[in-house]
């Protein structure tokens, strides 16, 4: 399987458990819109186009500052959340598409094109040249993400989990401290098309009880790649580690970023 087929067989599988990803995915802090809204000059009734816009995290807080959120969203589940979310405001809508694949017609221009915890799974060959194409001169790309770390004072349990991670050929390195986390940039490949305005970064945690803390691990793309098997080996594993402490509330680290580039057309 080469990268393409892996992306896109990763990003289609976040479909499949559209309720637990919107109970148990950390949401952006509200500071971090303000941002979008400060820095990106946007006003309200500004139009934004919204990639992968799953279910409505990041469109709510922006469709609540006033702006005009149109999410597109690959997943039919995510986008039913996605809408009963939108339902209160008149100017969102949310298309059911793949991004690559979807056509804004006389929806564009845009003011904005945001993508939060997504633009990583956008085909590369439009990751940057698409959003372009569709802002107004002028507007601007906002790239969200939330990071996340591990508590500067951490205790045993993250430490030890990390077993975990390795008994089953988990790939990637353990989380960083959140002070290791900075500020992302656009990339070279973009740079042609955009000028980078701001990079913001706030750390927040979240409190999970021990079964959501299992569920959110669950909708991750890193243990959907292992596999039916392998993927409930680690989720057991991490679900034996917390019971065996008494099944505590956790406090996870995360840190949100957000980048601001404007249109150079």
């Amino acid at each position: 399987m080469d990268d393409d087929e892996l992306r896109r067989l990763l990003r289609a599988g976040f479909d499949e458990s559209a309720e637990a990803y919107e109970r148990t995915r950390p949401t952006c802090p509200p500071r971090l819109f303000d941002d979008l809204m400060e820095a990106g000059g946007l006003v309200p009734g500004d139009r934004v186009a919204e990639i992968g816009c799953g279910t409505g995290q990041a469109s709510v807080p922006m469709a609540e500052r006033g702006l005009a959120v149109t999410g597109v969203e690959l997943g039919p589940g995510l986008a039913a959340v996605a809408r009963r979310r939108l339902a209160g405001f008149a100017s969102a809508a949310v298309v059911t598409s793949a991004f690559e694949d979807w056509e804004a017609g006389d929806a564009a221009p845009f003011d904005a094109v945001a993508a939060f915890n997504c633009l990583h799974w956008i085909d590369p060959r439009v990751r940057y040249t698409k959003p372009a194409e569709l802002l107004a001169p002028g507007g601007v790309l906002a790239v969200g993400s939330c990071s996340w770390s591990r508590p500067s004072d951490a205790d045993a349990f993250w430490f030890d989990v990390q077993d975990d991670y390795q008994a089953v050929g988990y790939e990637g390195d353990p989380p960083p401290p959140p002070e290791a986390i900075g500020p992302w940039h656009l990339p070279v490949e973009a740079e042609d098309l955009f000028d980078e305005v701001a990079a913001v970064r706030h750390p927040f945690t979240v409190r999970y009880s021990a079964d959501d803390y299992v569920a959110v691990l669950a909708t991750q793309s890193g243990t959907r790649a292992l596999g039916a098997d392998r993927s409930a080996e680690f989720l057991g594993r991490v679900q034996r580690r917390l019971k065996s402490l008494g099944a505590p509330e956790l406090t996870v680290t995360f840190v949100a970023l957000l980048t601001i580039a404007r249109n150079r057309s």
